[in-house]
């Protein structure tokens, strides 16, 4: 299926979903109906992201490994790797001072008519550690099959950088074997192709479920929290596209002209996950140095969720101010650095924002069960930091690119798809006649 005709069928699938998901919620006997229709047809959407998950272990690591192995000196890798950590770190701290400034602006939970849990509630969020200790421990796998069974991201890539620099030290020795893994990343691409030809009937599915189960009014209810949130996101989008911008000029737009279906995946689907294998070939596609691309888009999905850690702070002080807590200019400081920390490495953990959330809250006497205040919308906001994160890693990839001199021209296929050139043959020389 083209690009453009499977956007167009998951746009199509997103608004089927919609429409199907209210007529149940409207004509279902009962409360057990709605679940249990939600149950079932969320299947399909489970089998898709299962798909997806299925192929995310063996392509980041084939795709990380080739691209550091080829990158060739130990010195490049370090220069790359600074410059990818250093945007990194800039567009979280950004993305978290955003936050924070637009929910001060906006209010969203202040003044808000809810019956506010107790604050000895249980919101059914395990805080876990989030720790600099903890972080640690988990980044780094103790096996890397176990890591990549549980599909532990940044477990996967800090393994792969071990590989692909030991790979690269041992030069012409190691070819063979980085031959073979280069294969393993283009069978993995391939059947991404056949796994993205069912994602229009997930995209109906994950949305007739949603829809169905909590229905269109909670979007009514929480309506000033979630547009909020969502304008709070488009100033994010317009400062990673400014960004972008400066360092790419107009072939920024192009860039999102060719990750737009990849975007609309993630948020239909509510997974960047599910976006990872489409972004890294149009990266290709736009001309992004396959070796740097492949090295930076993976290391971005633990480090660089912009939507996830504008999120944090977003949800964290919606919650304060429904319980009419103010914080302080250095408590609000505090937090960000906090956030800094603990939210590194957090897409290897389920529900990962709600986690951090709740972790933070617990830092400033804030009452967790206010986490409850935002679960019934939690799936329509993953949504929006879902795509975000994509569109984030996108613009990293294209930027550390740039800084390498490493962004060709922007193709329309592959290379190995184009069709070859017909070399051009000379005209015919005619004879001369006779001359009697």
């Amino acid at each position: 299926m083209q690009s453009k005709n499977l956007t167009l069928f998951i746009v199509l699938a997103m608004v089927l979903g919609i429409i199907c998901g209210y007529a149940v919620n409207q004509y279902a006997d009962n409360s057990a109906s709605l679940a249990s229709f939600a149950s079932y047809i969320s299947l399909l959407s489970d089998i898709f992201l299962r798909l997806i998950k299925m192929i995310i272990a063996p392509l980041v690591f084939s795709t990380l490994v080739v691209g550091i192995a080829r990158m060739g000196d130990s010195g490049a890798i370090g220069r790359i790797g600074l410059k990818t950590m250093g945007w990194f770190m800039f567009m979280s701290l950004t993305s978290l001072v955003l936050g924070l400034v637009m929910v001060t602006l906006l209010e969203p939970g202040v003044g808000l008519n809810l019956a506010l849990p107790a604050a000895g509630t249980e919101s059914g969020i395990v805080k876990g550690a989030m720790n600099l200790k903890d972080f640690l421990h988990h980044a780094f796998p103790t096996s890397i099959f176990d890591a990549m069974a549980k599909n532990e991201i940044l477990q996967i890539v800090v393994f792969s950088i071990f590989f692909g620099v030991a790979g690269a030290a041992l030069g012409e020795r190691a070819t063979p074997l980085i031959d073979v893994i280069d294969v393993v990343a283009h069978v993995m691409l391939k059947i991404t192709t056949y796994i993205m030809n069912f994602a229009p009937v997930a995209v109906f599915a994950a949305m007739a479920a949603v829809i169905a189960k909590e229905g269109i009014e909670v979007l009514a209810v929480y309506g000033k929290f979630v547009a909020g949130f969502y304008a709070s996101i488009f100033v994010l989008w317009c400062v990673i596209t400014l960004l972008g911008f400066l360092f790419l000029k107009t072939r920024v737009f192009g860039l999102l002209r060719r990750i737009r279906g990849a975007i609309l995946l993630a948020f239909t689907t509510a997974s960047s996950e599910a976006a990872y294998p489409q972004t890294l070939e149009q990266l290709e596609k736009f001309g992004c140095n396959k070796k740097i691309s492949s090295f930076v888009l993976p290391i971005g999905y633990s480090f660089n969720l912009d939507g996830s850690m504008m999120y944090c702070t977003f949800a964290t002080l919606f919650i304060a101010q429904a319980y009419g807590i103010e914080l302080t200019l250095m408590q609000k400081i505090m937090m960000l650095l906090i956030l800094m920390l603990t939210s590194k490495g957090m897409a290897g953990v389920p529900r990962a924002s709600l986690v951090v959330i709740a972790a933070t809250l617990s830092q400033f006497n804030i009452p967790e069960a206010g986490l409850l205040l935002i679960l019934g919308v939690d799936h329509f906001l993953d949504m929006g930091r879902s795509a975000t994160n994509v569109l984030g890693n996108a613009v990293a990839t294209g930027v550390v690119c740039k800084w390498e001199n490493e962004l060709g021209a922007e193709q329309d296929v592959l290379p190995e798809e184009a069709e070859p050139e017909v070399a051009a043959q000379p005209a015919p020389v005619l004879d001369k006649p006779a001359t009697v």
